[in-house]
């Protein structure tokens, strides 16, 4: 598949670049990319939750009345599951939600998101640039240039370039990577991608 770069002014340069079919064309797996965008959120969870069980709960363990003879049910302590304020049964507790996945089956996953881009005609080609000093307002212009302003954008860059990245931070929806860093869950958490040229060549070695 070959796409036209464009500049950051939304101008056609009169280049292309041609998109690798083994990175971009190949016929997406559904049950990769569930896994790994899956196994991100997990790892983003904190998993510190935590309620008190009947051992846990502040309270006297003083029998409430006589196991018998009352006319009503039996019951413990005032720490008991079934009374209000008492602790909760099988409660959450501490854990850690990361699991292991195959690095084959991340990049598999990685590949398919791409590929679904490319299906949809959702990548943009634009020249390596930069921001000389940190400016939303410049950032904005290269959005609305290329004609994805109002869009969830993905910006992929070769390299971490700080300017861009200050640039984009107060932009609702936008979001900057490097070519790097680049997952599944975001390519498929927004709506345009927006590729640097100099990021096409490290996406076809990963």
């Amino acid at each position: 598949m070959e796409l036209a770069v464009y500049n950051i002014k939304g101008e056609d340069t009169g280049r292309k670049v041609t998109l690798s079919d083994e990175v971009f064309g190949i016929e997406p797996n559904e049950h990769a990319i569930y896994l790994d965008v899956k196994q991100y959120l997990a790892n983003q969870r904190q998993g510190t939750h935590k309620s008190k069980e009947r051992s846990e709960v502040s309270g006297s363990t003083r029998k409430l009345h006589k196991q018998k003879g009352g006319g009503g049910s039996r019951i413990g302590d005032i720490n008991s599951p079934v009374l209000v304020g008492g602790g909760r049964v099988f409660g959450p507790r501490p854990r850690d939600y990361r699991f292991k996945l195959n690095k084959k089956v991340k990049q598999l996953a990685r590949k398919s998101a791409l590929s679904l881009k490319a299906r949809d005609g959702e990548i943009v080609v634009v020249e390596n640039f930069t921001i000389e000093a940190p400016k939303t307002k410049d950032f904005i212009n290269i959005v609305k240039n290329l004609k994805v302003e109002g869009q969830k954008v993905l910006v992929v860059l070769p390299s971490q370039d700080k300017n861009v990245y200050l640039s984009s931070r107060n932009v609702p929806g936008a979001e900057v990577t490097t070519a790097t860093d680049i997952n599944t869950y975001a390519l498929l958490n927004n709506k345009a991608l927006l590729l640097a040229e100099g990021s096409l060549d490290v996406i076809n070695k990963l």
